[in-house]
């Protein structure tokens, strides 16, 4: 991690980022409980290390990344999004939508409403998705 995106997610800490990460891990301790849910569970640990630092690294199809179609891209995938869109998806979105509404009423917390616009989208369709670091790929040279 480079020397902006690192002193980004440190602001994006101080400045609230902190309080989404917990929401998501509240999800997924939630999901966990129900044992059913520990798919979806899994899902939201993932993207609240994403919601905690998220400067750096971007979400992405699974598909794309792999190059190839797993059981959590296809129609299960599509059917395990729309259960965690009605049990947990929309609150996550609303609460990032929120921040994100406040933050951009600043001209410095743009870049951050920026971000929780991106993780409301997340949290809308999470299933199928991968948190990859921003960069070239490993063993790129130039």
């Amino acid at each position: 991690m480079g020397p902006l995106p690192l002193l980004l997610n440190i602001l994006w800490v101080v400045f609230g980022g902190i309080w989404m990460a917990i929401g998501w891990l509240v999800a997924g301790a939630l999901m966990v409980v129900t044992i059913i849910g520990i798919p979806w569970a899994r899902a939201a640990f993932t993207i609240a290390g994403y919601a905690f630092l998220p400067f750096g690294r971007r979400a992405m199809s699974r598909a794309r990344y792999q190059g190839y179609d797993d059981l959590g891209t296809g129609p299960a995938g599509m059917l395990g999004n729309i259960v965690w869109l009605v049990l947990a998806g929309w609150w996550l979105a609303l609460g990032h939508l929120g921040i994100a509404v406040l933050q951009a009423a600043t001209i410095i917390g743009i870049p951050f409403a920026w971000a929780h616009l991106k993780l409301a989208g997340l949290a809308l369709w999470p299933i199928g998705r991968v948190i990859v670091p921003i960069g070239p790929p490993a063993g790129y040279a130039r």
